[in-house]
């Protein structure tokens, strides 16, 4: 038995949410229309140059249909996917979903709360969207519902997230993650591993920072090259200056991460999925999440080793 309570060797979030709801918990994405403030001009130009959000956003998520128009079709879409699930969040998941002013934010969060069918949120954005306004409105509305804040941390280098021009550096990761786990909303992170310039052992030395974070879960993303990108055309320009990882060797890569990793933090996610049609490079022959975790785990397994086991 591990600190998170069961036998598998690293702590599953979906695990530990089906045990505190004794049922599958399921995202329902929605496109509420927001922009990035660096792409608006608030903090830059362009957006990051490994974006584009035609790769992930599942097609009922159209900005120009109201959220509660989104979220009937998309429970019809997951409920024949999942027919196991039967609480369901609204995730605002495309750009950063806390970039507009409170009385807006409050009018689109409200509006999906109302659905019968909506049991909390989950709030995609960056760490510069946030203010002690706005999560104190959010630390009211977890009075309540399911409120989860996922901030896009992507790297803990800041020369990385000016390469990727993400207009924020590491400080405010961590000042919005503290500011958010101190009013006892529920915190987790995105991260990307591969990205220009970060060696293996940069990628590694990232845990130890995380670790002093208060983060409740955590999403791990292989860079992918995705199609009508800046980063798209640094790579046809340059193919030789991107390392992508072999699905072999990211394998190998996530269970050293993972032995680094504190214990209470939970994984969301280790992987990213996006459609082929979208993807320039190297590729893992439409390999799917499950897939690749259940490679993680036959890998934990073979050493030995489970996440936090060289966490100090």
């Amino acid at each position: 038995m591990y600190p998170w309570g069961n036998h598998r060797r690293f702590n599953s979030w979906s695990d530990a949410i089906r045990k505190r709801f004794n049922t599958r918990l399921q995202k329902l994405s929605i496109n509420a229309g927001f922009t990035c403030p660096n792409r608006d001009g608030t903090a830059g130009w362009g957006g990051c140059t490994f974006c584009n959000n035609k790769g992930f956003n599942p097609s009922y998520c159209d900005p120009g249909k109201p959220i509660h128009k989104q979220i009937d079709e998309g429970l019809t879409f997951i409920r024949k996917r999942y027919p196991r699930a039967s609480l369901f969040l609204a995730y605002f998941q495309a750009y950063s979903n806390t970039h507009a002013p409170l009385n807006v934010l409050k009018e689109v969060y409200h509006e999906a709360l109302s659905h019968p069918g909506i049991f909390g949120l989950v709030i995609g954005t960056r760490p510069d969207c946030v203010d002690d306004e706005k999560l104190d409105y959010l630390a009211e509305l977890s009075q309540k519902h399911f409120i989860k804040v996922e901030y896009g941390v992507e790297s803990c280098y800041d020369e990385t997230l000016r390469l990727v021009n993400r207009g924020h550096n590491f400080e405010d990761s961590r000042r919005a993650i503290e500011a958010t786990s101190a009013r006892n909303i529920q915190c987790g992170i995105h991260m990307i591993f591969g990205l220009p310039g970060e060696s293996r052992e940069m990628m590694l030395a990232q845990a130890e920072k995380i670790n002093a974070l208060p983060v409740d879960t955590i999403k791990f993303h292989q860079l992918q090259i995705v199609k009508d990108t800046e980063m798209a055309r640094e790579y046809l320009r340059k193919p030789d200056s991107f390392r992508q990882f072999d699905l072999e060797e990211y394998v190998d890569f996530m269970v050293a991460f993972l032995e680094r990793l504190r214990p209470g933090i939970a994984i969301e996610r280790f992987s990213g999925e996006v459609p082929p049609r979208y993807i320039l490079g190297k590729r893992w022959a439409n390999v799917r999440s499950d897939t690749v975790i259940g490679m993680i785990e036959q890998r934990l397994s073979e050493k030995d080793t489970f996440q936090g086991r060289l966490c100090v």
